[in-house]
């Protein structure tokens, strides 16, 4: 399996937690971890790849450089970091061909396998669009950027390369970039449902994007079936959508405790790489 992650150096603590949580809930599971960056510093990405070695995956950790995005538009609102998950075609290997990616703000709770293994039919991604609150805001999203279809969430990608290389292209994702600055709202999701939504294959969000946020609309939609337990047992991705976040104090939304859980597992996994 190979798995993605892009991120600096302040979101290193998190990703200890998702890759703690994933090499628990996904046993006999082995592969590597592409984390894509600008400056993360050397020794702790050396600590931090013995420690996930010791578990069956291995740290890739690729710097990128400048080159690629001479002519991106890169300001505060649109880092170079925000293009990286929708050009890892041109930036990861050549000889990888599929690859999951994943916020780092994600819990692992249950096997990814059946996700890595799904036929993409075809299209570039496969995403899942969030339902029950936030399906309002898919309407108003696809007004604003003039789409047909759902809103995805470009936290989980599970993303065929090979067709990734042969139809985005650098420069036409900055020309949109720079043509529509003053309309994005999330830069790189925005970029992902405007150019390529209809190369997009869905997924069923409370199984593999639940919104952390969404626990009593998940309950209704459901008829009562997707409580705590039913969640527990089916749903594979946990992700913590938004400003709030479980490792910040006065975290309110459902899940929080399960979170510090992790947040100790990964102490005690990784104490002493540096990052925790």
């Amino acid at each position: 399996m190979n798995l993605l992650v892009s991120l600096d150096e302040n979101y290193l603590p998190q990703l200890q937690v998702l890759l703690a949580s994933l090499c628990q809930n996904c046993p006999g599971e082995t592969g590597s971890v592409y984390l894509l960056h600008r400056s993360i510093p050397r020794q702790k990405l050396d600590g931090l790849g013995e420690s996930l070695k010791m578990h069956g995956w291995e740290l890739c950790p690729i710097p990128v450089g400048e080159s690629l995005f001479s002519k991106a538009p890169v300001t505060k609102q649109y880092p170079q970091e925000m293009y990286y998950r929708l050009l890892a075609g041109h930036l990861l290997p050549r000889e990888v061909n599929r690859v999951l990616y994943l916020d780092p703000d994600i819990l692992v709770i249950n096997p990814l396998k059946p996700l890595w293994q799904m036929d993409l039919q075809g299209n570039l991604f496969a995403a899942a669009a969030h339902t029950g609150k936030t399906e309002l805001a898919n309407s108003l999203n696809r007004v604003r950027l003039g789409t047909e279809g759902d809103y995805y969430n470009s936290g989980v990608l599970l993303m065929d390369l090979e067709r990734c290389r042969e139809e985005i292209r650098p420069q036409e994702l900055f020309s949109f970039v720079e043509e529509h600055s003053r309309e994005l709202v999330l830069p790189d999701q925005d970029v992902l449902n405007a150019l390529y939504g209809d190369r997009v294959l869905p997924l069923d969000d409370v199984i593999w994007n639940y919104d952390a946020r969404n626990y009593s609309s998940y309950l209704m939609r459901s008829m009562g079936e997707a409580d705590l337990p039913w969640v527990m047992r089916h749903t594979a991705i946990l992700h913590f959508c938004g400003k709030e976040k479980p490792w910040k104090p006065y975290y309110r939304h459902r899940f929080g405790v399960l979170y510090l859980h992790y947040e100790e597992v990964a102490k005690r996994w990784f104490s002493g790489q540096g990052a925790l």
